[in-house]
């Protein structure tokens, strides 16, 4: 059986075709994670990139960070709590899920507050809704700050 850099098996390891097929993520993509250090491969002998399919796991976690609005530099803090030379374990992603929770739910409050609130004032300072001028009459809201004030008071930091 041929062999890749680190002697990891290349029918067992993905080519970045493959991958993308696989997580559904396109190529170009998978090399920008892969420039950014939120995924790795090894190359073979000819220079082409194999992933282990413990990437997988690693690509979901990035497109649904993505999905719930975490940026790439938040998605990078997360993973580099995960170990980097051997794939991580389920204590290794539980682990990472008990910080992650947390702002997991501060996003769901995000969400809802945004949900339930799309058709009335937001206290954003437009006053073009006619339920605005009763109750933000004036632009009161504009003391407390920049914003949709009424989306912002009250959320989680």
């Amino acid at each position: 059986m041929p062999y890749c850099l680190r002697m990891e098996r290349i029918d067992e390891s993905l080519t970045v075709g493959q991958l993308a097929q696989r997580s559904g993520v396109a190529a170009s993509a998978l090399r920008y994670y892969e420039q950014r250090g939120l995924i790795s491969s090894v190359r073979t002998a000819a220079g082409h990139r194999r992933y282990d399919r413990s990437v997988l796991r690693r690509i979901a976690f990035i497109v649904f960070a993505q999905k719930i609005g975490l940026t790439l530099e938040e998605v990078a803090r997360e993973l580099s709590r995960l170990p980097r030379n051997r794939v991580p374990a389920k204590s290794h992603w539980a682990a990472l899920g008990k910080v992650w929770t947390s702002t997991i739910d501060a996003r769901i409050a995000q969400l809802e507050v945004l949900r339930d609130s799309l058709t009335s004032c937001i206290g954003c300072g437009c006053l073009s809704l006619r339920r605005c001028k009763l109750v933000n009459p004036g632009d009161e809201a504009a003391r407390s700050g920049p914003g949709p004030r009424e989306w912002l008071r009250g959320l989680p930091r």
